[in-house]
């Protein structure tokens, strides 16, 4: 299979220090055509912007996760001290790299014990720099819908809802103001009938694959380290609820991530 184009990775992890410049070699002769590599705070941007330039098929998202509000090795607590507003002002300049094509990974986390107040302005903030640079956004939406639906109704942004969590109700006036919802191997799952209901619920046009490597692994491969290539198992199975084979739901999909995020 070919035309993967992965909507959200995170090869700067530590789990691919053993075998990085390999693995980038490799995904393209494993289909791989696109991967969109997400920051989760101003440590990552070095890394994102040297991977866009190492493998031209990658393509960079900055921004700073929520979860980066409480990680002692993340950037906005080891060198800016939580002070997040100074960290976006640094990260503000690589927008203009033409490798940076999206804001993110940002959002909402009540999984984890993150400040609600800090992480909600952050978001906003963060919102409101997209809406200025006129970039897509790729959003993280933990246990926090009233509050993100809340936003997202408010600023209307343009991107994804990465490894979507929500109902196919909430799926319809979501798609119907132009995000589009990320689908990864978490699919595949026994349990994730609720991600069943949303694929059948929407147009094909607002479903991106994504992978969120080196974590959630599909079926057949679940609890090994994922990447790009095994996105070939989440379109499998996303075609027998489409009806379709799994090629057409690659093809489909690469070319909705190539609108989403403006790339030629």
């Amino acid at each position: 299979m070919h035309n993967i184009f992965d909507t959200h990775a995170h090869y700067g992890s530590h789990q691919f220090e053993a075998d990085r410049d390999r693995l980038l070699a490799d995904l393209p002769e494993g289909g791989v055509i696109g991967v969109l590599e997400c920051a989760t705070h101003s440590g990552d941007a070095s890394r994102v912007l040297e991977l866009t330039r190492k493998a031209p098929y990658f393509y960079g998202a900055l921004g700073i996760h929520p979860e980066s509000l409480i990680e002692e090795d993340a950037a906005t607590v080891a060198v800016y001290h939580g002070d997040w507003r100074a960290e976006l002002d640094a990260l503000r300049p690589l927008f203009a790299d033409p490798k940076v094509v999206a804001v993110g990974e940002i959002g909402l986390d009540h999984h984890w014990p993150v400040p609600r107040q800090e992480q909600y302005d952050l978001f906003e903030a963060q919102l409101q720099l997209a809406a200025e640079l006129d970039l897509p956004v790729s959003i993280h939406d933990r246990e926090a819908h009233a509050e993100m639906y809340e936003l997202l109704r408010r600023y209307k942004p343009r991107g994804v809802l990465h490894c979507y969590s929500g109902s196919a109700e909430d799926a319809a006036w979501l798609t119907g103001q132009g995000m589009y919802l990320g689908f990864g191997g978490a699919v595949t799952y026994k349990g994730a009938k609720r991600a069943a209901k949303v694929l059948e619920a929407i147009e094909p046009r607002w479903a991106l694959l994504e992978t969120d490597c080196p974590y959630m692994a599909p079926e057949p491969v679940r609890g090994r380290r994922n990447d790009s290539r095994n996105i070939s198992h989440v379109a499998a199975y996303i075609g027998t609820l489409w009806q379709m084979e799994a090629q057409q739901v690659l093809d489909l999909t690469a070319a909705n991530a190539r609108k989403c995020f403006n790339i030629v």
